[in-house]
């Protein structure tokens, strides 16, 4: 039962609540303001607004505007570099999960010397402490998928060296405000929606079936795969359905806050090695790729039966009783969200890279496999890849 939850960031739910930013107390008087590479964010008015709301706030904004889907080093080190050279003095972070996990790095290198690298753990991290606090970030998500409005963590990618490792840890990298709008949501499209909605899911049923797992995390997770569950086939057939969105950017929140209580297991540290090698590869994609066969590995090995029924449960069969309910589920999910038949080879990825990736995604993210439920070897993510590969 033993837990401990730290939650600093003050958060705004619900539609129009992009609205209410003129009125919060904000850390700063001017602020780098962060968006994706990418043309949504602009095309849509959302940046439009958020200058508005920050300007009447009496905040003056520069903005930095070259995120990639998956950020990498080179883009963090520009973003410190740019927040230092134009005098900022907090973050506000526009866009999904790269946006946020890049405004948090980015925010401490705006204050502390060398290279991100230095500061990371595992990998060729050198594992040194932050020696200087971090800019404050204010996160602003325009996706339902990684949670990291309400968490002290990001993943970035080293394109020099092929790691994507997790970078954090802090408290002081907690947004220090959160706002989630479900309008905001509305223009992505329906495969992005599938994507990012399983990456939430995932967040929730790793944490579920973790050896971290606890009574408060729990009752995160559970909720958070209950509206998965229920909303996410209807939020990525009509985008517009404003009830759906809701819901899923709910289990989002959810999912953010339980990686706080409990952990990831493994699952997440195998896409992370796809994807550090195929940059073009959506993080929920890969998770959707290799799901069925990592959580028929745990079921097959009788690790945690009870949890498995009880989140086919959460995720719509009443009736459940075996493990298998589960896996029946989730295919049934994917198939809803038509993501089912995903193949790696659509990326670029061969089988002859399976070993390296598992290799990858252990000496970059081995803490992870610390919390599965059983032994997750490095012969046995080998044959999940390939019993995944398509």
């Amino acid at each position: 039962m033993s837990f401990m939850k730290y939650s600093p960031t003050r958060l705004l739910f619900g539609q129009g609540q992009l609205n209410q930013l003129r009125e919060q107390q904000l850390p700063g008087k001017k602020a780098l303001l962060v968006i994706s590479s990418g043309k949504s964010t602009k095309a849509n008015g959302y940046l439009k607004r958020c200058e508005e709301e920050l300007h009447a706030a009496g905040v003056e904004t520069v903005l930095f505007d070259k995120v990639e889907a998956n950020p990498l080093k080179s883009t963090v080190m520009s973003g410190g570099a740019f927040a230092r050279e134009n005098g900022c003095d907090f973050v506000v972070a526009l866009g999904g999960g790269s946006v946020m996990d890049a405004s948090k790095a980015i925010a401490a290198m705006a204050t502390n010397e060398g290279d991100l690298w230095n500061y990371m753990y595992g990998g060729t991290g050198k594992g040194q402490p932050l020696t200087k606090e971090p800019l404050p970030v204010v996160a602003i998500t325009t996706t339902a998928g990684t949670g990291s409005e309400v968490d002290q963590w990001g993943v970035v990618t080293n394109e020099e060296t092929n790691e994507k490792m997790g970078f954090g840890g802090p408290d002081s990298l907690y947004p220090v405000l959160a706002i989630v709008d479900p309008e905001l949501m509305k223009s992505v499209p329906h495969a992005f929606t599938a994507y990012q909605g399983f990456d939430a899911l995932f967040h929730s049923t790793e944490c579920y079936i973790s050896a971290a797992a606890n009574m408060m995390s729990d009752m995160y997770a559970l909720t958070a795969i209950e509206n998965i569950g229920a909303y996410l086939a209807r939020a990525v057939k009509d985008g517009n359905d404003m009830e759906a969105r809701e819901h899923v950017a709910f289990a989002n929140t959810l999912s953010g806050t339980v990686m706080t209580i409990s952990a990831c297991t493994s699952e997440h540290s195998m896409e992370h090695a796809m994807s550090a090698y195929h940059q073009e590869l959506p993080h929920g994609a890969g998770l959707i790729m290799i799901s069925k066969e990592y959580y028929q590995y745990f079921i097959d090995k009788h690790a945690c039966d009870d949890r498995f029924v009880r989140m086919a449960k959460a995720l719509g069969m009443q009736e459940a009783k075996d493990p298998q309910d589960f896996i029946t589920m989730l295919i049934k999910l994917q198939e809803a969200c038509e993501v089912a038949n995903l193949k790696m080879s659509d990326y670029g990825i061969q089988k002859s890279e399976l070993d390296k990736m598992a290799t990858n995604a252990r000496e970059t993210m081995g803490g992870l496999f610390m919390c599965d439920p059983c032994p997750l070897s490095q012969e046995d993510c080998i044959k999940i890849y390939e019993k995944s590969y398509k």
